[in-house]
């Protein structure tokens, strides 16, 4: 069986200009932090409840794309269990029109989320981004497939199409719980997991497998993101969990 690469941590490392923050240092209010930082630069802001006291996440797809209800469903629990955020966590769905495309470089969908993203950082907002595609990566080969890549602070991209091709058949994982990994373990990247912005307490990140945690288990294992790997993780309908490092991890940096 040929081996498939089922998500690629690809970090962007963009740097914030400095008309990228808003400075409001003569009115007492917090400066806007940017929605534009590298992956995991903004994990305190997401874990924690020191500025942004709620969290809007938008949910962007191409007709017959949609992430699915039990999907939605289980990023919503994550992130009550995971996140500090007083004032709620909201989730908006919106339908854009397809690109065209039959695959995708990051530069296309950095492009799609400037022309189509409506919700940014406000000062006690934390606003994310998640982009589900009919196409693939453009990196993709006959032996390496990404699912899924987070690409900014509040940025991250899924290629449902993909997701499609390799779910709901015999053999295959059930599409919600192949889904349900791919989303929960970007997000995760977001919260800064594993050593992406969140500091470690034990050092648990897999020096084989940069920024993913060395336990087998954990949905932050790097064997999510192989074709033998993920299908093991999601077997009989079992969603990887975050292992007591990881969470431990994101309780230290605010989370819970």
């Amino acid at each position: 069986m040929k081996q498939i690469f089922i998500y690629a941590l690809i970090i962007a490392f963009f740097t914030a200009c400095s008309n990228d923050t808003n400075s409001n240092s003569g009115n007492n209010q917090p400066s806007i932090v940017s929605n534009a930082l590298a992956t995991g630069a903004s994990a305190n802001h997401i874990l924690s409840n020191n500025q942004f006291k709620s969290m809007v996440i938008e949910l962007t797809y191409i007709d017959g794309y949609a992430p699915s209800t039990t999907t939605i469903n289980n990023l919503q629990s994550f992130l009550e269990n995971r996140v500090n955020k007083p004032n709620g966590i909201t989730i908006e769905q919106h339908q854009i029109v397809p690109p065209g495309n039959s695959n995708y470089t990051i530069d296309d969908i950095v492009a799609i989320e400037n022309t189509y993203r409506i919700n940014f950082n406000t000062n006690d907002k934390i606003a994310i981004w998640i982009l589900f595609l009919d196409g693939e990566a453009a990196s993709n080969t006959e032996s390496s497939l990404t699912l899924g890549t987070a690409y900014l602070n509040t940025s991250f991209v899924v290629y449902e199409n993909t997701i499609h091709d390799l779910s709901n058949s015999a053999f295959e994982p059930n599409r919600s719980d192949l889904e349900t990994t791919v989303v929960l373990h970007e997000f995760g990247h977001l919260l800064g997991l594993t050593n992406l912005g969140t500091q470690m307490q034990n050092n648990h990140e897999d020096i084989d497998h940069p920024k993913h945690c060395n336990e087998e288990n954990c949905l932050m294992y790097y064997a999510a993101e192989t074709g033998s790997g993920v299908m093991n993780m999601v077997s009989g309908g079992t969603i990887p969990q975050l292992d007591t490092q990881c969470i431990a991890d994101l309780q230290a940096n605010g989370g819970k």
